[in-house]
């Protein structure tokens, strides 16, 4: 999963000197209880459009497999700060653009950041604090009961997590931003009820970090901080947000706009300085454990989220 199209700067606050690597937005494959656009008991109906059964993804989605999984839920999701929601193929580095997305805002909001669910459901928070559904087949919305600002979390980074190494229930897990005071920690969002929890605040040179978060099948979260001057990747206690296994990669900055993913053993990053459009940076943990450059352009736009389902593959496909 971080996280944008705000002002980096003040969203996470400035933390002291570290380097960076990243986490992810990857989750474990099921058939959890639905939470469609039509059957989600914290949400209201925004824009045209909605979640039919398939959690997002029309028939060109694919049929199920025997994971229960479409081949489009196996894919990175990206927002840009132009409202633009694009689909990612790591393996092949390749953009698809799917919409644009008209989430009934208060007119100057901008996305955030990005989560996906396991059925395929993005979750875009905003500049102004709101959270919508959004669909991955057509980029269409839908508004949810959340209020913003619970707690002092107004702007968040925002990443789905199974709930243990061999569970099939996953939580929303978000991490707070409370502007020049640094961060607000760990918190997490009931999405039966949109009430958010805070958990605890990060620990050692990352307490009072802002941060991007990903989670990954096996029960495992993973914070993106945003330190100096390069960031730091961590990982995280998903039940208080004590922070361990801190990890630095040299040359990787968050500048203006960032996110994250986890994708088929290796963690994505996408960063863009000033309003330059951004470069898709991977590190290869699967293999080599090297960080390269694989894509200096996307395209023209720039990342302000990124979000991987629960179907993603966690080791390289063959």
């Amino acid at each position: 999963m971080r996280s944008q199209a705000r002002d980096e700067t003040s969203r996470w606050g400035q933390g002291a000197a570290r380097a960076v690597t990243f986490g992810a937005l990857l989750l474990a494959c099921s058939t959890p209880p639905k939470r469609g656009f039509d059957s989600d008991p914290g949400g209201s109906s925004g824009s045209s459009g909605g979640l039919g059964s398939s959690g997002g993804f029309d028939s060109d989605g694919g049929a199920p497999s025997g994971d229960g999984c479409t081949d489009a839920a196996r894919l990175v999701y990206v927002v840009s700060a132009q409202n633009d929601l694009y689909s990612f193929t790591p393996n092949t580095a390749t953009f698809q653009r799917i919409g644009t997305l008209e989430c009934p805002t208060n007119g100057l909001a901008t996305p955030n950041s990005m989560a996906i669910d396991r059925e395929g459901t993005a979750w875009v928070n905003f500049s102004d604090g709101s959270l919508f559904k959004v669909s991955t087949a057509n980029a269409s919305c839908a508004a949810t009961s959340f209020q913003p600002n619970q707690s002092g979390f107004l702007r968040f980074g925002m990443a789905f997590a199974t709930d243990g190494d061999d569970s099939t229930n996953e939580t929303l897990y978000v991490s707070g931003l409370a502007g020049a005071g640094g961060g607000l920690g760990l918190g997490k969002i009931d999405l039966d009820t949109m009430k958010l929890t805070v958990l605890g605040d990060y620990t050692g040179n990352l307490a009072r970090m802002g941060a991007e978060l990903t989670g990954t099948g096996d029960g495992h979260l993973y914070g993106f901080f945003t330190t100096q001057p390069f960031a730091t990747l961590a990982e995280i206690e998903r039940s208080n947000g004590a922070t361990s296994n801190d990890e630095a990669l040299d040359g990787v900055q968050t500048g203006s706009a960032w996110a994250f993913s986890f994708w088929g053993g290796d963690f994505w990053f996408y960063t863009s300085e000033g309003t330059s459009p951004s470069r898709v940076t991977r590190l290869a943990k699967s293999g080599s454990g090297d960080i390269s450059v694989v894509k200096g352009d996307v395209g023209g736009f720039r990342i302000v989220g990124a979000g991987v389902s629960t179907c993603a593959p966690t080791a390289p496909p063959k």
